[in-house]
């Protein structure tokens, strides 16, 4: 005990001496502006849950990069284009770097056809979000381990992985680590079974198994651990389902809020058909769809403050000083609804994007959701084929209402991932012509 306040003590002592000694170097540009922070606890005392929100009042206060103290740690929030160009573009190379936060080190086309029989069923309503965030568990799972898993057992281990994202992450890590094992271990039988029946069984070519492929024939220079296979299967399976579930459960919800947008995408009909159902060939014969997708990413990007760049070394950013191992937040969601940039930015107008060339290359620091940069999101190709075939199906195959003295709420809720405050939960009615197309 007495060593734990000695040593807090201390870590408030070099703090103290950090942030007025900083101020005081010589030719050394100052920490970018901000509000005064207490001993030890910094700004934490004043910081607001919404953090996008909180965050952008502070850059209206004291400008597009300014500084935040979560404690002893040193917190810098760019809010502007200009600064973000500076950050992920012109000194990539500094703030390439990631930090692990405690969470994480605890952690350390098919599938649709259960939901279509599901939701065939008129009048029944159904949450949005949760299926397709079991849709999405199933694409991804099929990609990684084919078909190990099937039918109950699947959409068993779905809802585990939507019930756990609500817990403490001791106890998710444990849940998917017992998972992963079971996965990992039928793989290994079935690969030994294949291997005793030489010639007769097919070989399969599913992503676990190449993983494990490779960590049996790592050398001593770039040796695989079982662990670091599992915290890959872990980015995929989190990373993959609910930043494209909740994207798309965002774009019904505002498709819903504005009949007009949904009677311009229900001329899907004439590129596929009424006796059709969608497939990825249509998908690029669709501009209006890709024009939703664009402005929902501009409206509710997926990871509102991107994922946080630690700099390897100090640099200077908009004649600030950002000190080696600061947390350095790009506040995307603010910048996308800056009016300077986007008229009426709060609207939710997918026209602006038909005309425009404006992509997510993370080129255009006026609009970068998937980041830009090294760091930039790796499946950005996925999510938008994803997102445009999921979205056109739903679109395509069902009449959407919602239930009698159910309000459309459009709140946010703030975290890693952004998500709808209120599940979006609607009642699909048939629109194609045969029954069938729905088995």
């Amino acid at each position: 005990m007495v060593v734990s306040v000695f040593q807090m003590a201390s870590g408030g002592l070099r703090w103290f001496l950090w942030l007025f000694t900083n101020k005081s170097k010589k030719g050394q540009p100052p920490l970018p502006p901000g509000p005064k922070a207490l001993p030890l606890l910094g700004n934490l005392h004043s910081v607001e849950p919404q953090l996008r929100t909180y965050f952008a009042s502070l850059s209206q206060t004291y400008g597009p990069i300014c500084r935040l103290w979560l404690g002893i740690k040193l917190g810098i929030i760019i809010t502007s284009p200009a600064l973000a160009r500076e950050v992920l573009k012109e000194q990539d190379t500094i703030f390439a770097y990631r930090d692990v936060p405690a969470a994480g080190r605890e952690m350390s086309y098919g599938g649709l056809e259960s939901f279509w029989t599901e939701m065939a069923y008129a009048g029944l309503p159904v949450n949005v979000g949760e299926k397709m965030f079991l849709t999405m568990f199933n694409v991804i799972t099929s990609m990684l381990w084919g078909g190990t898993v099937k039918g109950e057992e699947r959409a068993n281990l779905g809802a585990e992985f939507r019930h756990g994202v609500t817990k403490k992450m001791k106890v998710l890590a444990k849940r998917f680590d017992t998972i992963f094992e079971s996965m990992i271990d039928q793989r290994q039988k079935m690969d030994g079974n294949t291997e005793m029946g030489a010639g007769v069984g097919q070989e399969s070519k599913d992503f676990l198994q190449v993983l494990l492929k490779l960590k049996d024939e790592a050398d001593s220079k770039m040796p695989l651990s079982m662990t670091e296979l599992k915290a890959l299967l872990m980015d995929m399976v989190v990373g993959g389902t609910a930043t494209t579930s909740n994207t798309v459960e965002f774009a019904m919800a505002e498709i819903m809020n504005k009949r007009d947008i949904l009677r311009k995408l229900q001329e899907v009909d004439t590129v596929v058909g009424k006796d059709n159902i969608v497939e990825e060939s249509h998908i690029q014969q669709l501009p209006y769809f890709y024009a939703v997708m664009k402005e929902v990413l501009r409206l509710h990007p997926v990871l509102p403050l991107l994922v946080p760049h630690f700099p390897s070394e100090a640099g200077i950013v908009g004649g600030y000083t950002v000190p080696k191992g600061s947390c350095v937040f790009v506040n995307v969601w603010a910048i996308h609804r800056d009016p300077s940039i986007c008229e009426n930015p709060t609207e939710f107008h997918p026209e602006k994007f038909l005309d425009n060339k404006c992509d997510y290359s993370g080129n255009d620091l006026n609009y970068f959701p998937f980041g830009s940069g090294r760091r930039m999101c790796a499946g950005i190709a996925m999510a938008e084929r994803m997102f445009m075939f999921l979205l056109a199906s739903l679109i395509h195959s069902f009449n959407w209402t919602m239930s009698e003295g159910e309000n459309l709420d459009l709140t946010e809720m703030f975290g890693i991932v952004l998500k709808k405050k209120m599940p979006l939960v609607a009642i699909p009615t048939p629109r194609l012509s045969n029954p069938t197309l729905y088995e």
